[in-house]
């Protein structure tokens, strides 16, 4: 239990540090290619996060563990709504500038095509790959329309020259997802000593551990004044985790997704992108005692989870 505990101190050590050096990086890249905030953390800062969430569903998928997998992908959207917006806004409250809103359609749609495919029961490897089809289409889409214009100044965090800002991306993303790891690792030991069931696994420990990148990233790009980069980090989570990962667990293990996630993980999953969409169309901030309600809930949640 002691090497258990020690693995996951020192993976949550790794996302803190990963999340700074990938913020820096990927701020500087977008200065650089002269893209937006908002595409850098929906395509650049959410594809790098979500490879925990990858990792631990790829490696539930080959051994046999839909359930994990599976309820990871649920999970970790839950944790990226309700837990990582809500303690981002509790850190800095995050003015809502019109930007992001196309992407929460987008990610509300891909949340009721994956309630589809729970409800309908059907799995095949063509369905993985129309996934993998769909976010390469969304990632062209919002190359091509960024919806917001470029950076013209970063401030003093962003790194000067193109190779510093790719080396703090890379490192960022290395130690981000080694934290992830061990974190993962560490988290499921312990709750296999405990003998939490596979589904409670992945919808709680296993969620939370790979939705920890995302955490650090996004309150990093908060404590910057970077609304943009922290919204579109969590938006673009989202619909990597279903379309990207979604896909990949399909190909790899091309079964019915599990029916039990059916109930009330599916409906407050798609009722917090439903409020998310809401937000960004009709809000004007985030504040914190909004992020106090969504941390609330996603507690809430878990408590009732492991009840």
């Amino acid at each position: 239990m002691l090497e258990a505990i020690l693995l996951s101190l020192a993976g949550l050590a790794g996302l803190a540090i990963g999340g700074e050096l990938l913020v820096r990086g990927a701020v500087g890249i977008a200065r650089k290619l002269g893209v937006s905030t908002l595409f850098t953390g929906l395509v650049i800062v959410g594809f790098a996060t979500s490879m925990p969430e990858m990792v631990a569903s790829v490696q539930a998928a080959l051994a046999g563990s839909p359930e994990i997998a599976w309820g990871n992908i649920v999970g970790s959207n839950l944790a990226n709504t309700l837990l990582i917006l809500g303690v981002s806004a509790l850190v800095m409250p995050i003015v809502l500038t019109g930007v992001g809103r196309r992407d929460a359609v987008v990610a509300l749609a891909a949340t009721l095509l994956l309630w589809l495919l729970i409800w309908s029961q059907i799995g095949g490897r063509w369905i993985g790959i129309g996934l993998l089809g769909l976010i390469l289409v969304y990632i062209v889409w919002r190359y091509r329309h960024p919806g917001q214009a470029p950076i013209d100044d970063h401030g003093d965090e962003a790194p000067g020259k193109a190779w510093v800002a790719a080396l703090l991306f890379v490192s960022g993303l290395a130690i981000l997802v080694g934290g992830g790891n061990a974190l993962v690792t560490g988290a499921i030991s312990l709750a296999t000593i405990f003998r939490v069931p596979e589904t409670v696994i992945g919808l709680t420990v296993v969620a939370v551990g790979t939705s920890l990148p995302e955490l650090a990233a996004s309150i990093a790009a908060a404590l910057r004044g970077k609304p943009g980069l922290a919204l579109g980090n969590v938006v673009g989570s989202n619909i990597y985790n279903i379309l990207l990962i979604g896909g990949a667990t399909m190909s790899i293990a091309p079964f019915a997704l599990p029916f039990d996630l059916v109930g009330l993980q599916m409906a407050l999953l798609t009722a917090s992108a439903v409020l998310l969409l809401i937000l960004l169309w009709r809000g004007k901030r985030i504040g914190r005692a909004l992020g106090a309600l969504l941390v609330a809930a996603f507690v809430g949640n878990i408590v009732l989870v492991f009840s």
